[in-house]
Protein backbone atom coordinates (compact mmCIF):
# COMPACT_ATOMS: atom_id res chain seq x y z
CA UNK A 1 0.00 0.00 0.00
CA UNK A 2 1.48 3.19 -1.06
CA UNK A 3 0.94 6.15 1.12
CA UNK A 4 1.42 9.68 -0.21
CA UNK A 5 4.52 11.47 1.13
CA UNK A 6 3.80 15.07 1.98
CA UNK A 7 6.16 17.58 0.34
CA UNK A 8 6.98 20.46 2.64
CA UNK A 9 6.34 23.82 1.12
CA UNK A 10 9.21 26.39 1.00
CA UNK A 11 8.11 29.67 2.45
CA UNK A 12 8.51 32.49 -0.05
CA UNK A 13 10.09 35.71 0.87
CA UNK A 14 7.95 38.68 0.32
CA UNK A 15 8.83 40.56 -2.93
CA UNK A 16 10.40 43.90 -2.12
CA UNK A 17 11.11 46.72 -4.57
CA UNK A 18 14.60 48.42 -4.50
CA UNK A 19 14.53 52.15 -3.92
CA UNK A 20 15.09 54.32 -6.98
CA UNK A 21 18.20 55.93 -5.50
CA UNK A 22 19.86 52.51 -5.23
CA UNK A 23 19.22 51.90 -8.90
CA UNK A 24 20.77 55.22 -9.82
CA UNK A 25 23.74 54.56 -7.55
CA UNK A 26 24.37 51.16 -9.11
CA UNK A 27 24.37 52.69 -12.56
CA UNK A 28 26.56 55.58 -11.45
CA UNK A 29 29.12 53.29 -9.81
CA UNK A 30 29.79 51.73 -13.21
CA UNK A 31 31.02 55.07 -14.62
CA UNK A 32 32.60 56.33 -11.39
CA UNK A 33 36.21 55.34 -12.39
CA UNK A 34 35.77 57.19 -15.68
CA UNK A 35 34.57 60.30 -13.85
CA UNK A 36 37.51 60.11 -11.45
CA UNK A 37 39.98 59.90 -14.33
CA UNK A 38 38.35 62.92 -15.97
CA UNK A 39 38.56 64.88 -12.72
CA UNK A 40 42.22 63.93 -12.30
CA UNK A 41 42.99 65.04 -15.86
CA UNK A 42 41.18 68.35 -15.32
CA UNK A 43 43.03 68.90 -12.04
CA UNK A 44 46.39 68.22 -13.72
CA UNK A 45 45.57 70.64 -16.55
CA UNK A 46 44.51 73.35 -14.09
CA UNK A 47 47.66 72.84 -12.03
CA UNK A 48 49.81 73.11 -15.13
CA UNK A 49 48.11 76.36 -16.17
CA UNK A 50 48.37 77.81 -12.66
CA UNK A 51 52.07 76.98 -12.22
CA UNK A 52 54.25 79.99 -13.21
CA UNK A 53 56.70 79.47 -16.03
CA UNK A 54 60.30 78.85 -15.12
CA UNK A 55 62.38 81.99 -15.15
CA UNK A 56 64.52 81.96 -18.26
CA UNK A 57 68.08 83.24 -17.80
CA UNK A 58 68.43 86.69 -19.25
CA UNK A 59 70.57 86.85 -22.31
CA UNK A 60 73.81 88.69 -21.70
CA UNK A 61 73.25 92.35 -22.33
CA UNK A 62 75.39 93.72 -25.09
CA UNK A 63 77.88 96.18 -23.70
CA UNK A 64 77.15 99.59 -25.18
CA UNK A 65 79.64 102.35 -25.79
CA UNK A 66 79.03 103.96 -22.42
CA UNK A 67 81.74 104.88 -19.90
CA UNK A 68 81.83 102.89 -16.68
CA UNK A 69 83.77 105.52 -14.71
CA UNK A 70 84.87 109.17 -14.90
CA UNK A 71 87.72 111.25 -13.57
CA UNK A 72 87.88 115.05 -13.54
CA UNK A 73 90.93 117.30 -13.12
CA UNK A 74 93.15 114.43 -12.13
CA UNK A 75 96.77 113.32 -12.05
CA UNK A 76 97.84 109.67 -12.12
CA UNK A 77 101.43 108.59 -11.41
CA UNK A 78 103.06 105.22 -12.05
CA UNK A 79 106.33 104.36 -10.28
CA UNK A 80 108.97 101.74 -10.99
CA UNK A 81 109.79 99.03 -8.47
CA UNK A 82 112.71 101.11 -7.18
CA UNK A 83 110.47 104.13 -6.57
CA UNK A 84 111.47 106.22 -9.61
CA UNK A 85 108.69 107.94 -11.50
CA UNK A 86 107.85 106.08 -14.72
CA UNK A 87 104.73 107.81 -16.09
CA UNK A 88 102.54 110.72 -15.07
CA UNK A 89 99.22 111.55 -16.71
CA UNK A 90 97.30 114.82 -16.34
CA UNK A 91 93.86 115.64 -17.72
CA UNK A 92 90.75 117.73 -17.25
CA UNK A 93 88.45 114.73 -17.71
CA UNK A 94 88.86 111.01 -18.40
CA UNK A 95 86.29 108.42 -19.47
CA UNK A 96 86.81 104.67 -19.57
CA UNK A 97 84.89 102.61 -22.13
CA UNK A 98 84.73 98.87 -21.27
CA UNK A 99 83.44 97.80 -24.71
CA UNK A 100 86.60 99.01 -26.45
CA UNK A 101 88.95 98.78 -23.46
CA UNK A 102 90.08 102.38 -23.89
CA UNK A 103 90.61 105.44 -21.72
CA UNK A 104 89.86 108.82 -23.33
CA UNK A 105 91.45 111.89 -21.69
CA UNK A 106 90.62 115.49 -22.57
CA UNK A 107 93.29 118.22 -22.49
CA UNK A 108 95.82 115.53 -21.71
CA UNK A 109 99.52 115.73 -20.88
CA UNK A 110 101.84 112.77 -20.34
CA UNK A 111 105.35 112.62 -18.91
CA UNK A 112 107.18 109.32 -19.35
CA UNK A 113 110.70 107.97 -18.76
CA UNK A 114 112.22 105.05 -20.63
CA UNK A 115 114.70 102.64 -18.95
CA UNK A 116 117.59 105.01 -19.85
CA UNK A 117 115.68 107.83 -18.06
CA UNK A 118 115.13 109.71 -21.31
CA UNK A 119 112.10 111.97 -20.82
CA UNK A 120 109.24 112.09 -23.31
CA UNK A 121 106.25 114.43 -23.05
CA UNK A 122 103.02 114.31 -25.01
CA UNK A 123 100.17 116.82 -25.15
CA UNK A 124 96.94 116.90 -27.15
CA UNK A 125 93.35 118.03 -26.96
CA UNK A 126 92.45 114.37 -26.56
CA UNK A 127 94.53 111.28 -25.88
CA UNK A 128 93.12 107.75 -26.15
CA UNK A 129 94.96 104.85 -24.51
CA UNK A 130 94.30 101.12 -24.42
CA UNK A 131 93.87 99.44 -21.03
CA UNK A 132 97.41 98.06 -21.14
CA UNK A 133 98.85 101.55 -21.62
CA UNK A 134 100.93 100.43 -24.58
CA UNK A 135 99.24 102.44 -27.34
CA UNK A 136 98.40 106.16 -27.24
CA UNK A 137 96.51 108.10 -29.91
CA UNK A 138 97.00 111.87 -29.79
CA UNK A 139 94.39 114.01 -31.56
CA UNK A 140 94.13 117.78 -31.88
CA UNK A 141 97.28 119.93 -31.58
CA UNK A 142 99.26 116.78 -30.85
CA UNK A 143 102.88 117.25 -29.77
CA UNK A 144 105.33 114.52 -28.80
CA UNK A 145 108.75 115.63 -27.53
CA UNK A 146 111.68 113.35 -26.74
CA UNK A 147 114.51 115.01 -24.91
CA UNK A 148 118.11 114.34 -25.82
CA UNK A 149 119.60 111.33 -24.09
CA UNK A 150 121.51 108.12 -24.68
CA UNK A 151 120.45 104.75 -26.01
CA UNK A 152 120.90 101.44 -24.23
CA UNK A 153 124.39 101.04 -25.76
CA UNK A 154 125.41 104.58 -24.80
CA UNK A 155 125.00 106.26 -28.20
CA UNK A 156 123.85 109.91 -28.02
CA UNK A 157 120.24 110.60 -29.01
CA UNK A 158 119.13 113.94 -30.43
CA UNK A 159 116.12 115.86 -29.21
CA UNK A 160 113.09 115.12 -31.41
CA UNK A 161 109.66 116.70 -31.76
CA UNK A 162 106.58 115.37 -33.58
CA UNK A 163 103.75 117.82 -34.34
CA UNK A 164 100.43 117.12 -36.02
CA UNK A 165 96.69 116.71 -35.64
CA UNK A 166 97.05 112.96 -35.27
CA UNK A 167 99.87 110.85 -33.82
CA UNK A 168 99.77 107.17 -32.89
CA UNK A 169 102.43 106.05 -30.44
CA UNK A 170 103.23 102.41 -29.64
CA UNK A 171 105.32 102.29 -26.48
CA UNK A 172 106.55 98.67 -26.65
CA UNK A 173 107.90 98.95 -30.19
CA UNK A 174 108.86 102.65 -29.86
CA UNK A 175 106.85 103.39 -32.98
CA UNK A 176 105.31 106.72 -34.01
CA UNK A 177 103.09 106.99 -37.08
CA UNK A 178 100.61 109.37 -38.65
CA UNK A 179 98.60 109.36 -41.87
CA UNK A 180 98.05 113.11 -41.67
CA UNK A 181 100.39 116.08 -42.19
CA UNK A 182 103.15 116.23 -39.60
CA UNK A 183 106.17 118.31 -38.66
CA UNK A 184 109.30 116.49 -37.48
CA UNK A 185 111.94 118.52 -35.69
CA UNK A 186 115.35 116.96 -35.03
CA UNK A 187 117.58 119.29 -33.08
CA UNK A 188 117.09 122.38 -35.30
CA UNK A 189 116.29 120.61 -38.58
CA UNK A 190 112.63 120.56 -39.67
CA UNK A 191 110.83 118.17 -42.02
CA UNK A 192 107.22 118.52 -43.15
CA UNK A 193 105.35 115.59 -44.77
CA UNK A 194 101.87 114.17 -45.25
CA UNK A 195 102.71 110.80 -43.67
CA UNK A 196 105.13 109.65 -40.98
CA UNK A 197 106.47 106.27 -39.94
CA UNK A 198 109.17 106.44 -37.27
CA UNK A 199 110.90 103.36 -35.80
CA UNK A 200 112.59 104.25 -32.54
CA UNK A 201 114.66 101.08 -32.29
CA UNK A 202 116.46 101.90 -35.54
CA UNK A 203 115.97 105.70 -35.27
CA UNK A 204 114.73 105.73 -38.88
CA UNK A 205 111.91 108.05 -39.95
CA UNK A 206 110.09 107.47 -43.23
CA UNK A 207 108.22 110.56 -44.45
CA UNK A 208 106.14 110.59 -47.65
CA UNK A 209 103.86 112.98 -49.48
CA UNK A 210 104.76 116.63 -50.00
CA UNK A 211 108.03 116.35 -48.12
CA UNK A 212 109.82 119.65 -47.38
CA UNK A 213 113.07 119.88 -45.45
CA UNK A 214 114.66 122.86 -43.74
CA UNK A 215 118.19 122.27 -42.43
CA UNK A 216 119.60 124.60 -39.84
CA UNK A 217 122.98 126.22 -40.57
CA UNK A 218 125.84 124.25 -39.09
Amino acid sequence: MNLPVPIPSVPRKPLTLRPAWRLWWDRLSIYLPVFLMMLLALASYWLLRATPEAVQPESQRAVGHEPDYFMKRFSVKVFEAGGALKTELFGTEARHYPDTGTLVVDSARIRSYNPQRQLSTATAKQITSNDAGTVFVLEGDAVLVRQAGRSANGAPLSRMEFHGEYLRVSVDSDHVMSDRPVLLVRDKDQIVANNLDYQGDTRVAELTGGVRVVFAAR
